[in-house]
């Protein structure tokens, strides 16, 4: 192997970092608001490539290209349906966050209920953060990369050797990034990584399609879209794995709560210099979901045609991209994945920061009458980062002993937590006289009926639907315990606003616009479409 795929990686990562580097060195993080939320500066291209780059980790790029070659385009429903799902989050959330001056979102629930239930739904994200979330970005880091590089096979290591010490850089550039530069060095490294990860999009499906063709663009579209016709479907039957159904339930439930509620991608949006640019950010990413496909599907369309009967369907990717670039290209492409990946990584350990510090440790400090500085705040919760960063590193690797099915686990044990975090912000946003207990309650009542569920009886039902039907349960029991045990005063949204919360004018053309983009793409992936 030539050198060429290392030149072409560590180019754009230096390029990232040297950008990230000028751009920073005049930047003050001696404060919360200044590290944890880049002294709530950003525009609407750091908001929206920074909101877009952190959901595109390693993981998605191998598992949709995978579900891709061996399923069909079905698994585009998770991306297209949250362009519905972020324009109603930039149009109802964002402007209830900012006019409160929020920096975590379990801060709202600390104002509609209490402090209590601000800190159970802080324990949740963390937990969710340190358990799932970082490790596995690690892991599926890891894994891309050695992958595309053949590390193992260059050191003459084994393959778990091999991850180990992968997982290891990754860990440490992640920590040298989030804990030395904070959210705006990040989110300045995410505007370079985005506009490299369009141009890996382009290159990708543009020589895959010559490849495929023999020499001709026209000609490799042509047998994409004439062969195996039944993979170009996104809109899955029921009964599938991922029926079409599931947009309307469950799924759209858990985008809402994602790009709404989750700390490590909302954190962006709350940087904002004002609404208006929080609006036109998340706008920004709704685009990037539209083009998406061309890194997370269509190299796996592109795959099936080139390599079917794969036994290791899970290097379809890697085995797609090292197969079809030139070698300075294979490490172009591989520093986007790693772009990806890093931005996930440092999004969750910065949320891991912030709901630690602002959320339980200085809450903890100040009930005990302990006198505290922003500086010492902000060194225990750098050693708390740096503390999960360690542990990330030494279980990251042993998730491949788990056989895929650990993964699966983690990912399932997540809606555990995050449609009752939902089911409870949604309830605290749309009534007034709902009590604190109603909250707790409702926590305890959805994750219990939701174990039941999945694993002690069988309801012959799409996870998603049970979601919803669950979410609509706990809803009626939250409404009938403030019907009878209401506050004694009807709640009123506080207004502490830190930043100007006038909305964005003229932003329905562009929802408008984006949404008819989003059916088009359903439309274009169906049995009327392409599938015909």
């Amino acid at each position: 192997m030539s050198n060429h795929p290392f030149i072409g990686f560590f180019s754009l990562l230096l390029l990232a970092a040297a950008v990230s580097i000028y751009k920073t060195r005049k930047q003050r993080n001696n404060t919360s608001v200044g590290y944890y939320l880049g002294n709530r500066s950003f525009n609407f291209w750091m908001i929206g490539c920074s909101i877009f780059l952190t959901n595109m980790s390693a993981n998605q790029f191998i598992g949709e290209n995978e579900f891709v070659y061996t399923t069909n385009m079905s698994v585009i429903a998770w991306g297209m349906s949250s362009v519905l799902a972020m324009i109603l989050v930039a149009e109802f959330l964002m402007p209830v966050y900012l006019k409160i001056g929020a920096v975590t979102t379990p801060d709202f629930l600390a104002l509609r209920f209490d402090r209590q239930t601000q800190r159970m739904v802080s324990v949740i994200f963390l937990l969710s953060y340190i358990v799932n979330l970082i490790p596995t970005v690690l892991y599926g880091c890891a894994v891309a990369m050695n992958g595309l590089f053949h590390i193992d096979e260059q050191l003459g290591i084994s393959y778990f050797a091999a991850i180990r010490l992968l997982v290891i850089f990754f860990g440490v550039v992640g920590c040298l990034y989030t804990v030395l530069g904070g959210l705006k060095a990040i989110t300045i490294t995410d505007v370079v990584q985005g506009i490299g990860m369009l141009i890996a999009g382009v290159l990708i499906t543009w020589f895959g399609l010559r490849y495929l063709g023999s020499g001709d663009v026209l000609t490799g579209m042509d047998r994409l879209l004439n062969r195996n016709r039944e993979h170009l479907n996104a809109i899955g039957p029921p009964g599938s794995v991922l029926p079409f159904g599931t947009l309307f339930t469950g799924m759209l439930l858990i985008n809402v709560y994602y790009w709404g509620m989750e700390q490590y991608i909302v954190q962006e949006a709350f940087a904002s210099k004002n609404l208006a640019e929080s609006q036109k950010g998340i706008s920004l990413a709704c685009v990037g979901k539209l083009i998406a496909p061309l890194l997370l599907n269509v190299p796996g369309l592109v795959a099936l045609q080139l390599y079917p009967g794969l036994e290791n369907t899970a290097g379809v990717f890697p085995k797609m991209v090292s197969g079809i670039l030139p070698p300075l290209l294979v490490g172009f492409v591989a520093a986007v994945v790693f772009g990806g990946a890093l931005s996930t990584f440092n999004a969750g350990l910065n949320s891991t920061g912030t709901l630690f510090t602002m959320n339980l440790y200085k809450p903890w400090l100040e009930k005990r009458n302990v006198k505290f500085t922003e500086q010492q705040l902000l060194r225990r919760g750098k050693l708390f980062q740096v503390g999960v960063i360690l542990a990330a590193i030494i279980f990251s690797p042993y998730i491949m002993f788990f056989s895929g099915g650990f993964y699966n686990y983690l990912q399932k044990v997540a809606s555990f937590f995050s449609v009752p975090v939902f089911t409870i912000m949604i309830i605290g946003l749309l009534t007034k006289r709902v009590p604190p207990v109603a909250a707790k309650v409702g926590l305890v009542f959805f994750v219990t009926l939701y174990v039941i569920t999945q694993f002690l009886m069988d309801l012959n039902l799409h996870y998603l639907h049970v979601l919803a039907i669950l979410f609509l349960l706990t809803s009626l029991l939250m409404l009938i315990i403030g019907r009878l045990h209401p506050r004694s005063e009807p709640f009123r949204i506080p207004r502490s606003p830190a930043v100007n919360t006038q909305p964005w004018n003229g932003r329905h053309w562009y929802y408008a616009v984006l949404l008819i983009l989003m059916v088009g793409m359903f439309f274009l992936f169906s049995p009327a479409g392409l599938a015909k």
